[in-house]
């Protein structure tokens, strides 16, 4: 089996930051543009990472919460304080963090600076079948118990 670490699929990513004042407006208009589906939210001053935006997000807490996309700053709909990982990562361990939190996306972080986002499809079958022969195992010795 190959093992990957996060840090082998970041070498030509781009990562669409915005700081947290911006506009949902903005934020969509970036993401659509850089064909990604989050943003992470920044401090303009270092680039600390406060917090994520994504599709779901402008879904679930601006349309069907019917706030306004010019009107609404990132920090009023973000996710804050996003779980992250590290360039030295193993893929499975960062597949099975997005599992077990229900994420589809996953900040990457190296040297306190956010340097990719991992998606779902970023995963290879071999690591999904890994998550799911383990999913399995736990399963069954529940079932035990």
């Amino acid at each position: 089996m190959m093992h990957r670490h996060v840090g082998d699929l970041l070498s030509s990513r781009h990562v669409v930051s915005l700081p947290p004042d911006s506009s949902v407006r903005l934020a969509a208009t970036r993401m659509k543009a850089a064909h990604v589906a989050s943003v992470v939210v920044t401090d303009g001053e270092d680039g600390h990472l406060e917090g994520i935006f994504t599709e779901r997000d402008l879904t679930e807490r601006v349309v069907a919460g019917g706030l306004d996309p010019d009107g609404t700053a990132l920090s009023v709909v973000m996710t804050p304080c996003p779980i992250t990982v590290d360039v030295d990562t193993s893929m499975r361990d960062a597949l099975r963090r997005m599992f077990l939190n229900g994420l589809r996306h996953l900040p990457v972080v190296h040297g306190g600076k956010v340097v990719g986002i991992l998606s779902m499809r970023d995963f290879m079958g071999e690591e999904l079948a890994q998550l799911d022969r383990e999913r399995e195992l736990v399963e069954s010795l529940t079932e035990v118990l």
